[in-house]
């Protein structure tokens, strides 16, 4: 409707002065008239033109505005953490394109909200995904042995530009400190997987106490590494071990999503079974095999042909929103 009333109010000028070309009082009327005309509509034109962009970023806003979702317990996958909700900053966006101009395109600008319920809250809890409405997955990579596929997976890691996390047995650490540092060098995160993959179900609470801390205590020592996660060796705990791990500050971790590649499963088998399976939230467990070594590269672009990222431990099971690209 408002843009049609400015085609009108054009038209009835551009009329106006199409007389006033001619010579005659009308013209000399005109002449008087013109400059003040043009002031008009141009004010008219300009207000026009920042309503429109109001009700665009309005619209985009009403799109894009998302609540933010609770970390809660699951009957079946126990703890999931929760995801920041998104509020595009309306005035804020308007007063960045007015001064940006729209030849730099617009750019919504946003805050995240955090839930009100995090995975702090839930307690002594294992956690077996992220959240189902984050785009993202993970390599878990828990490392005892296979010394000899560890920096040909850190080459494809480098190569495609993914950052995972590494779970390291304590005693294996003790005796590859080098190795593990060159994780570190490259970006990677890494973690606790106990001291001597025991089956911590069947620990002592002073035993179980023991592996756990001990690790973490070697990963601080010879890395720097504050530990924050847990992964329990060959996925066995009970809730002694989870609290335990609470105890120390760290959070247990597993998996969603098995390679099994200790079975040494064919390669093209681990590829087709890792990108038909994954989906938003998913850690995906592997460990240094020839298996998981020759398939990762596949795996990775499998990955992100379901249209997600690929990120750490911390990064998957953080409430950080992934954002998209109109928005900064």
């Amino acid at each position: 409707m408002k843009t049609d009333k400015a085609a009108l109010v054009l038209a009835c000028i551009a009329v106006v002065i199409g007389i006033g070309s001619t010579n005659g009082p009308v013209k000399e009327m005109i002449a008087g008239l013109k400059p003040q005309a043009e002031a008009t509509v141009m004010s008219y034109a300009m207000n026009q033109a920042e309503d429109d962009l109001r009700a665009q970023i309005t619209r985009r806003a009403e799109a894009l505005n998302a609540q933010p979702v609770n970390a809660v317990v699951d009957r079946v996958w126990k703890a999931i953490p929760g995801y920041n909700g998104l509020e595009v900053d309306v005035e804020a966006t308007y007063r960045s394109a007015l001064l940006r101009g729209p030849e730099a395109g617009l750019k919504l600008l946003y805050r995240q909200i955090k839930p009100k319920v995090s995975l702090d809250d839930l307690g002594a809890q294992p956690i077996y995904r992220g959240n189902p409405a984050k785009p993202m997955a993970s390599l878990m990579i828990n490392v005892a042995w296979g010394n000899e596929y560890i920096r040909p997976m850190l080459d494809i890691l480098d190569a495609e530009k993914v950052k995972a996390t590494f779970f390291l047995d304590g005693s294996w650490l003790s005796r590859n400190k080098e190795l593990a540092a060159e994780m570190l060098k490259r970006g990677h995160e890494v973690e606790n997987h106990a001291y001597t993959h025991p089956k911590m179900s069947s620990l002592s609470r002073t035993r179980a106490t023991a592996e756990i801390e001990k690790t973490q205590k070697l990963l601080k020592e010879s890395l720097g590494v504050t530990n924050k996660w847990f992964a329990p060796p060959s996925g066995d705990f009970n809730q002694q071990t989870v609290e335990i791990a609470a105890s120390l500050g760290l959070k247990t971790v597993l998996w969603t999503l098995d390679t099994v590649d200790w079975r040494n499963p064919s390669p093209e088998s681990v590829v087709a079974k890792i990108s038909s399976r994954v989906e938003p939230g998913t850690l995906i467990l592997m460990h240094p095999t020839a298996s998981s070594s020759q398939a990762l590269r596949g795996m990775i672009r499998g990955i992100r042909a379901k249209g997600l990222q690929l990120g750490t431990v911390s990064q998957t099971l953080s409430a950080e929103r992934i954002m998209t690209a109109e928005v900064e």
